[in-house]
C-alpha cells in the first residue's frame, strides 16, 4: 500500500522506517492551516510536479531564486547563475515539465571597486595590511570588500543576489537578467540566442569611473573629503559603491523628438541599485537596451538608512497619475519609503518626502520587501499592499491616497513560522504571499479587505508531505501563480543530518488545473506565452487524460462565437495538439540507439498506415512502439492506463479507429491554423493599404496573398473582400511577382507555408509578412512553429513592425 500511494503521488517509494506515511489525498497539508483560518474555500492541495532539476553548485547569496516574466528561474549558484526555463512544448508528449537549461558564469577575475588611481590604492593597501593599529589591519584584512580575492581567506566566489527585468527590455523583447557577484560585480546580461548568455554592461566599472572623475563628491556643493591614506576615506569610498541589492522598475515612456519636430514613444527602464551606505543609485535604460550607449542617466539618491538591507520599487497609479518611490529596509528594523524624481518621465509623480512605513530599530532585519499593486473593494480604488519578512514575522502596510492624503495602515503577523523566514515570494495577481523557513514549511498568506484595512487568512503547506524530508533555501512563485519552485537539500532522517547536500530546485503546483483552463478563458493579456505556467498545467491533464475536458471544450466554443479575438483559436489551437500527442504512442524504444532487427519492419509499408507526410513519421515509431509492447524488459515508458483505453489489438482491423481519430484530430488542426493564418493575412493586407500610396513593390507579396484569400470558395468574409477590392484598384494591373534567387522563375502563392517555383525549388514563406525567406539566415519562433526573415535597412517602419510581431500559431517570440 505504501509503495503503490507513493508511486501515485509521483514520489519514490524510500522512506525511512521512522517516519510516518503522508495521507494519499495529502488533505493533511491545510490540518493545521484549518485551525487557524476558519474559511473552507481557500483550501490548497500542493502536488509534485516533475522533474526536479539537480544543481551541480551550492546555492549562494539571499533570495538565491527569481522567476522572471517570461518563464525563466534563476538560481544564484557558488559558480554561476543556473537559468531554467519553462517551455509549453506542443510537440513532446512527454508529461514531465519541458525544461531548458543555461547558465550563465562568474567572471573569473575578482572585482576591485575603483577607489583610486591603481599606484596609489596599491600603497595605502600595503600600509593598512602593515599597520601597527590592530583596529586597522585586522578590519583590512577580514574585509572582503577590500581584498575579494582572499589571500589568506577562500576567494568569494559566486552570486549574491540576481533580479530579473519586466518583459519587453532586451532586442528580443524579453528579460534582461542583472546579477550581483559576491565580490560586488553588478553587470546586465541578455540571452539572445537561447543558448549562450551575453554581458553587455558592467555598471559597476561604469559607477566607479563616474564616482573617480567627480572626486568622489555627490554633488557640486560636498565638502572635499579627506585623502585615500585616511583609513576612514578608504572605507568610505568603497561602502558608497559596494553594491546590496539591485531592482527593476516597470517600464516608462519617454517622448523623443525627432529632427522633423515629430514625437516619438520611447521606453525606458530603471535599476535601482542600494549600496552599503544608504545611497541608491537609479540608472536609465532606453528600450531595447543593448549596452553602454543604452544608459540615460544615472542619478544618486541618500536614503539616509543605516546598514540598508533590501529595496524594492513602490509604483501606484491613483486617477490616471503614476506615483513611485522606493521602499528601502535595513538590517536593524526600520522601512521607508523614498522619493524618486523622474525628469524625463511623462506622467510620474513622487511624494514630497519619504514616508515612515516602520520606524523601531527592533534589530529585526529586513530581508525581503514586496510590493503589490491590488484594488480595494470598500473604498473603490487602487491600493499597494508592502509586505516586508522581518525576521519569523510578516510586516504588511496598506498604502492607498484619499482625498485626505496618503494613508498608511500597518501591522505584523505572527506564528506563522518558528525559524526565520528565509525567502519570501508573491503573486502579483491575487496578492498571494508565499513565505517559507528553512524548515520545509511554506505559508501560504491571502490578503482579505475589511472595511479599514485587511487580514491575512493563512495556511501551511508541509513540503516534506510532497518531497519527503527535506530543508529549503529559496521559494518563487510562477508569473501566472501556478507553481513553486522550491530549492531543497535533504533534510534529516532518523535525528540524523545529511552527510552531503545536494542541490535541487523542485516544482509544486499551486492551482487545480480547472482554475488554470478558467483564468486562460479569463485572461486580460490574451497571449498564450506570457501564461506558460497555466498552459503546462492544462498540457500536463490533457497527456494524462487523453482527451479535453468537456466544460473546457464548451467554454472555449462559447468564447470564439462571442468574440473576435484569436487568443482563443490559439488556445484551441493548443488545446488539439496537445490531444494529437496524447495520442501517439510513445516510443518505447529510445529514439536515438540505432535498432538492427527492427529496421526491416519498419521500412517494409505496412498496410495499416496513413498516406500523408506527419502519418509516415507517426508510421515508424507506432510501428516501433507495437514491436517492444510485448517486450516489457526494456524499461518501457508507456503508461499501463493509456494502453487500455487505446484500441490496441495484434491485426491491422483494430488500429483503424486510433488511425481515423488521429486524421479527425489533424484535420481540426489544418483548419484552426487555416483561419489563424487568414485573420493575420487580412491584418497585413490592411497594413500595406494604409502604408503605401500605390502598392510598389513593398516586399509583401500583396497580390499572392489576395488571390491566395480569394481562392477558396468556401470562405466569405466581407471585410476581406473588400479590403482586397481596395487594394487591387490600388495596384490596377500591377502584380509584382516574387522571383526565386536561385534561377529567376516567379514563385506562385499556393502554399500559406512555402514557396515552391517551376523548377522545383523550394523557400519557407515568413509567417508575418508571408514575403519568401531565399537567404540563409532567418528567425525561428521558440516553439519552432513557425519562421519569419530578418528586416532590412530598406524595409520601412511599419514593415519592421509586423516583424516584431510573436508567433501568429503560439505567441511566443521570434529569433
Amino acid at each position: 500500500g505504501k509503495m503503490a500511494a507513493a508511486a501515485a503521488r509521483g514520489g519514490s517509494p524510500s522512506l525511512s522506517a521512522g517516519e510516518e506515511e503522508p495521507p494519499l489525498g495529502l488533505d493533511s497539508l491545510v490540518e493545521e492551516a484549518a485551525a487557524a483560518a476558519p474559511s473552507a474555500g481557500f483550501r490548497l492541495t500542493a502536488v509534485r510536479r516533475e522533474p526536479a532539476v539537480r544543481l551541480q553548485h551550492g546555492v549562494s547569496g539571499l533570495e538565491p531564486l527569481a522567476w522572471s516574466e517570461d518563464h525563466r528561474v534563476s538560481v544564484s549558484t557558488a559558480r554561476s547563475i543556473a537559468v531554467l526555463e519553462q517551455l509549453s512544448d506542443v510537440h513532446s508528449g512527454g508529461q514531465e515539465m519541458v525544461i531548458h537549461r543555461t547558465a550563465v558564469p562568474a567572471p573569473s577575475a575578482a572585482c576591485l571597486l575603483k577607489v583610486g588611481p591603481k599606484k596609489e590604492v596599491a600603497e595605502c593597501k600595503e600600509k593598512f595590511a602593515s599597520s601597527v593599529d590592530p583596529t586597522v589591519s585586522q578590519t583590512f584584512m577580514l574585509d572582503r570588500v577590500f581584498n575579494p580575492e582572499g589571500k589568506s581567506l577562500p576567494p568569494m566566489r559566486g552570486f549574491k543576489y540576481s533580479s530579473w527585468s519586466p518583459l519587453g527590455c532586451d532586442a528580443n523583447g524579453r528579460c534582461l537578467l542583472a546579477a550581483l557577484t559576491m565580490d560586488n560585480r553588478l553587470t546586465i546580461h541578455t540571452n539572445l540566442n537561447r543558448l549562450q548568455w551575453v554581458q553587455l554592461v558592467d555598471l559597476t566599472e561604469i559607477y566607479g569611473e563616474r564616482l573617480y572623475e567627480a572626486s568622489y563628491k555627490l554633488s557640486k556643493a560636498d565638502t572635499p573629503r579627506g585623502e585615500l591614506g585616511d583609513f576612514s576615506e578608504f572605507q568610505r569610498r568603497h561602502s558608497m559603491q559596494t553594491p546590496v541589492r539591485m531592482e527593476w522598475s516597470g517600464i516608462c515612456t519617454t517622448q523623443q523628438v525627432k529632427h522633423n519636430n515629430e514625437c516619438r514613444d520611447v521606453g525606458s527602464v530603471l535599476l535601482a541599485v542600494l549600496f552599503e551606505n544608504g545611497n541608491i543609485a537609479v540608472w536609465q535604460f532606453q528600450l531595447p537596451f543593448l549596452g553602454k550607449e543604452s544608459i540615460t542617466s544615472c542619478n544618486t539618491i541618500e536614503s539616509g538608512i543605516n546598514s540598508p538591507s533590501v529595496l524594492s520599487w513602490w509604483e501606484y497609479e491613483h486617477n490616471n497619475r503614476k506615483m513611485s518611490g522606493l521602499i528601502v529596509g535595513s538590517a536593524f528594523g526600520p522601512v521607508k519609503i523614498l522619493p524618486v524624481n523622474l525628469k524625463a518621465v511623462k506622467g510620474y509623480f513622487t511624494l514630497r518626502q519619504p514616508v515612515v512605513l516602520w520606524q523601531e530599530m527592533d534589530q529585526l532585519p529586513v530581508h525581503s520587501i514586496k510590493c503589490i499593486p491590488l484594488y480595494h473593494p470598500y473604498q473603490k480604488c487602487s491600493c499597494s499592499l508592502v509586505v516586508a519578512a522581518r525576521g519569523a514575522y510578516v510586516f504588511w502596510c496598506l498604502l492607498l491616497i484619499s482625498k485626505a492624503g496618503l494613508n498608511v495602515h500597518n501591522s505584523h503577523v505572527t506564528g506563522l513560522h518558528s525559524l526565520p523566514i528565509v525567502s519570501m515570494t508573491a503573486d502579483k495577481q491575487n496578492g498571494t504571499v508565499y513565505t517559507c523557513s528553512s524548515d520545509g514549511k511554506v505559508r501560504q498568506l491571502i490578503p482579505i479587505f475589511t472595511d479599514v484595512a485587511l487580514k491575512f487568512e493563512h495556511q501551511l503547506i508541509k513540503l516534506s508531505e510532497v518531497f519527503g524530508s527535506v530543508r529549503t533555501h529559496g521559494i518563487a512563485v510562477s508569473p501566472c501563480g501556478a507553481y513553486l519552485a522550491v530549492i531543497t537539500t535533504e533534510g534529516m532522517t532518523n535525528g540524523l543530518h545529511p552527510v552531503n547536500k545536494n542541490y535541487q530546485v523542485q516544482f509544486v503546483t499551486l492551482k487545480t488545473f480547472e482554475e488554470a483552463a478558467a483564468q486562460l478563458l479569463e485572461s486580460s493579456v490574451q497571449n498564450l506565452f506570457r501564461q506558460v505556467d497555466l498552459t503546462d498545467l492544462v498540457r500536463w491533464k490533457i497527456l494524462k487524460d487523453k482527451h479535453i475536458p468537456q466544460f473546457l471544450q464548451e467554454a472555449l466554443d462559447k468564447k470564439i462565437e462571442s468574440c473576435g479575438s484569436t487568443y482563443f483559436w490559439r488556445f484551441k489551437l493548443f488545446l488539439l495538439r496537445i490531444l494529437y500527442q496524447s495520442m501517439q504512442k510513445a516510443p518505447s524504444e529510445v529514439m536515438w540507439r540505432p535498432s538492427h532487427e527492427d529496421a526491416k519492419i519498419l521500412i517494409s509499408d505496412s498496410p495499416g498506415m496513413g498516406s500523408t507526410e506527419d502519418d509516415q513519421e507517426e508510421g515508424t515509431s507506432k510501428q516501433a512502439s507495437k514491436q517492444s509492447l510485448c517486450d516489457t524488459g526494456k524499461g518501457m515508458d508507456i503508461d499501463d492506463a493509456a494502453d487500455d483505453s487505446l484500441p490496441q489489438s495484434s491485426d491491422i482491423g483494430g488500429r483503424e479507429p486510433m488511425e481515423e481519430k488521429l486524421l479527425e484530430i489533424q484535420a481540426q488542426i489544418e483548419a484552426v491554423e487555416m483561419h489563424l493564418t487568414r485573420e493575420h493575412m487580412k491584418r497585413v493586407l490592411g497594413e500595406v493599404y494604409l502604408h503605401t500610396w500605390i502598392t510598389e513593390n513593398t516586399s509583401i507579396p500583396t497580390r499572392g496573398v489576395c488571390d491566395f484569400l480569394m481562392s477558396d470558395d468556401g470562405y466569405d468574409d466581407r471585410t476581406a473582400r473588400v479590403l482586397i477590392g481596395h487594394i487591387l484598384k490600388k495596384m490596377n494591373k500591377q502584380t509584382f511577382p516574387e522571383h526565386c534567387s536561385l534561377c529567376k522563375e516567379i514563385l506562385p502563392f499556393t502554399d500559406r507555408k512555402q514557396a515552391v517555383c517551376s523548377n522545383g525549388h523550394i523557400w519557407l514563406r515568413c509567417f508575418l509578412t508571408y514575403q519568401s525567406c531565399q537567404s540563409l539566415v532567418y528567425r525561428r519562433c521558440l516553439l519552432h512553429d513557425s519562421i519569419a526573415r530578418h528586416p532590412t535597412p530598406e524595409d520601412p517602419e511599419w514593415i519592421r513592425r509586423l516583424l516584431q510581431g510573436p508567433c501568429t500559431f503560439c505567441d511566443s517570440p521570434v529569433f
